[in-house]
């Protein structure tokens, strides 16, 4: 499907609060704090799940993205709702913040 509208591309998020603190030491915990960020970006900008394209996710250790696949895909849906952009998972050999297990970034087109 061909999408049209404005772009917003939302840089990395982590798991970190409106504090700049990581909410959890733990993958999942990190994972969905990420991925609320993203929301919360989104919708300032005027957009809603639904508006997303892409989410890219970069983690330190698949075997944690595996191991929380379950915990993962509730929280998801109660964050995302039921809708499922293109996603790519990469494993890096490390993240910018100390800490840091899991880093989201997004692309939505905006009508």
């Amino acid at each position: 499907m061909l999408a049209k509208g404005r772009v917003l591309a939302i840089s990395g998020q982590i798991g970190w609060n409106e504090r700049g603190a990581l909410v959890a030491e733990d993958f999942p915990e990190q994972a969905l704090q990420a991925l609320r960020n993203v929301i919360a970006i989104l919708r300032a900008a005027g957009g809603q799940p639904e508006h997303l394209v892409r989410l890219t996710w970069y983690v330190v250790d698949k075997g944690e993205y595996r191991d929380a696949l379950s915990a993962l895909g509730r929280g998801y849906r109660s964050i995302v709702g039921e809708h499922y952009p293109a996603m790519t998972l990469v494993q890096v050999a490390g993240l910018l913040e100390e800490g840091a297990r899991v880093e989201i970034e997004a692309t939505a087109v905006l009508p």
